[in-house]
């Protein structure tokens, strides 16, 4: 039992030891981390902390920024974090950020973290407006923004914390085409809106700056650009709404040389401005503030803030400036001569490696040029020796296509001598030949002459045959048409017989002149003549027939005869009227056939 109560008194005395936490978020230009603070903790140690997170030694600048209702407020270094008007919901949210400004960046800033956290500062407030740049000089701010991110990995001392900027280093017309910064965000909107320019027109004059910048690294473009960002008139000042006794809205400006005040039209010259070196003491009471000049000849000048929490910021602003103003006119302590020395020897060892880094780079250049006019060189030599080579391989090519060639000639010489004697003998040849078939022409000629006269004599023979045959069958025409008169007339005389003869009476005797006798007769003699002329129509057509056979076998043998010598016809020596007697054959067309077809069409059909 006594172990029991020993080992739950044990267990609640540590319970109470454990220290009771929060979570705090911090928020950088381009980091977020968050850190478990000690409820117990003061301002002093959170700002520690993330001064070695960042590994930041000129804390003096920064501050932990909040906001209060729409007011702006810095975390106080001697009061506890929780002790502060702020959210009590976990995380609790801070900005690090810049709470003053130097009076030149390059003497003061000592770090290249807090360079690089100025430079992220200060170009955020010229894009957002917060401080007022010329166009020209925002291109020009614009174009070291460009050289400044630099494909360098930044990696700050703690696990939670890493910088990832997306770098374009030195110009290259052949890595950076147009177009390459259509998505930075460089200039300020209203200077974009105040020209009749397109973003082609505007990354165009940037980027002819931002070549002119080769060879700068990421610290020196930053430094370079803050440099120029120092001298426009809304730099590093803090601006509050005031009325004067009367009543009258005015500005006051609180930066890094003293106090000024603005119209609240115009931010960028002041009415009147009180240098730290000028001014005796500032002090508030309530709303009221009072500013009194260390010339006790110049008038005391208050003016009422519309908080009480601003004229206690107000407070804290002066007094940080005016401490530093102090600071910068005085030796430099032993911790910011070792910085500016470190800085010095880094900065030093940091030029010697970009000048070895630039040798090695130009030696590498030179030897990569070396390197690739040699292989150009070798390639080169390589293409003429492979020409050399071929040029080689042509000419003993050539050299051996000669020879053959050489060969061949003669072998063809020859050749030829011995075509030439055979053609001399296939001439003689021809000659005879020549003679022979000149002779077998003629005698073709000839036979082709006897056949056309022969096919004359027939095709007269055969029209006048066929004269006769017409003529015979008008003679048979004639005979019939007698026929049928002798017919008529015979068959009226017995009709006129018949009844004249009595009806009972026999036959009797006609009387001596009735030419009964004469019609027999004819009757005889017709039957006779139809006979003959069936027998002679016969004949006729048989010769009819004979004769077309004739003509057949005629005509096959005169085609015969054309075929055998149409080989031998001499094309350029035909006349006008061969070549019609050629056309007329291939038509079947003849003087007979000619003459025949009118005779056709004007004869009319014979009825037998």
């Amino acid at each position: 039992m006594a172990g029991a109560i020993a080992s739950r008194m044990s267990f609640s005395s540590l319970k109470r030891k454990q220290p009771k936490t929060f979570t705090v978020r911090i928020i950088t230009m381009d980091a977020e981390m968050e850190f478990n603070c000690e409820v117990k903790w003061k301002g002093k140690d959170l700002f520690d902390l993330v001064c070695r997170t960042l590994g930041l030694r000129e804390t003096w600048f920064f501050g932990l920024q909040y906001m209060i209702k729409d007011t702006m407020a810095w975390l106080k270094m001697d009061k506890k974090v929780l002790d502060h008007d702020v959210p009590k919901e976990e995380p609790v949210t801070f900005h690090f950020l810049a709470k003053f400004y130097p009076e030149n960046a390059e003497d003061e800033l000592v770090q290249d973290i807090t360079q690089h956290l100025f430079f992220l500062q200060v170009k955020k407030q010229i894009l957002d407006e917060k401080i007022s740049c010329p166009p020209e000089a925002s291109v020009l701010l614009a174009s070291y923004a460009v050289q400044a991110k630099y494909p360098l990995l930044i990696l700050i001392a703690h696990p939670q914390v890493a910088i990832w900027p997306q770098g374009y280093g030195d110009y290259d017309p052949t890595v950076h085409k147009r177009g390459f910064l259509a998505q930075e965000e460089l200039l300020p909107k209203r200077v974009i809106n105040l020209y009749q320019m397109t973003p082609e027109m505007w990354e165009e004059r940037i980027t002819a700056w931002y070549g002119q910048h080769r060879g700068r690294a990421r610290d020196e473009a930053e430094m370079e650009y803050l440099k120029i960002a120092q001298d426009l008139e809304m730099y590093g000042v803090n601006y509050f709404a005031i009325r004067n006794k009367k009543g009258t809205e005015l500005l006051l400006g609180v930066d890094a040389l003293g106090l000024h005040i603005y119209d609240m039209e115009n931010r960028l010259t002041p009415k009147i401005s009180f240098p730290w070196n000028e001014i005796r003491n500032v002090s508030y009471s309530d709303k009221e503030f009072t500013i009194k000049p260390l010339d006790k000849k110049i008038d005391v000048f208050k003016f009422n803030s519309s908080k009480l929490r601003v004229n206690k910021l107000i407070l804290q602003l002066c007094i940080g400036n005016h401490d530093l103003f102090m600071r910068r006119r005085k030796a430099d302590s032993l911790e910011v001569q070792q910085m500016k020395a470190q800085a010095r020897e880094e900065k030093a060892r940091k030029q010697m490696e970009r000048q070895r880094l630039a040798r090695e780079k130009q030696m590498r250049e030179e030897a990569e040029r070396t390197r690739d006019e040699l292989e150009r060189r070798l390639l080169q030599l390589k293409d003429e020796a492979t020409m050399a080579n071929e040029a080689l391989m042509r000419s003993e090519e050539t050299a051996d296509l000669l020879a053959e060639k050489a060969q061949i000639t003669e072998e063809e010489a020859k050749l030829l001598a011995q075509k030439a004697a055979e053609a001399e003998q296939e001439m003689q040849r021809i000659k005879a030949t020549a003679i022979r078939t000149e002779e077998e022409k003629r005698l073709m000629e000839q036979k082709v002459l006897e056949a056309e006269m022969l096919a004359l004599k027939m095709a007269e023979e055969s029209e006048r045959r066929a004269k006769e045959a017409d003529q015979l069958k008008q003679d048979l025409q004639e005979a019939r048409d007698s026929e049928r008169r002798a017919k008529q007339k015979l068959l009226e005389i017995t009709s006129k017989s018949s009844y004249t003869q009595p009806m009972n009476s026999g036959s009797t005797a006609l009387p001596a002149d009735m030419p009964t006798f004469n019609l027999i007769s004819e009757s005889l003699s017709f039957d006779f003549k139809d006979t003959d002329m069936k027998r002679l129509s016969m004949e006729i057509e048989k010769e009819k027939v004979e004769y077309m056979e004739k003509s057949k076998h005629l005509q096959e043998q005169l085609n015969e005869l054309k075929t055998e010598i149409e080989a031998l016809k001499l094309k350029e020596r035909e006349t006008a009227m061969d070549i019609l007697h050629s056309e007329n054959n291939e038509r079947g067309s003849s003087k007979h056939n000619t003459i025949k077809k009118p005779q056709a069409q004007g004869r009319r059909p014979i009825c037998i």
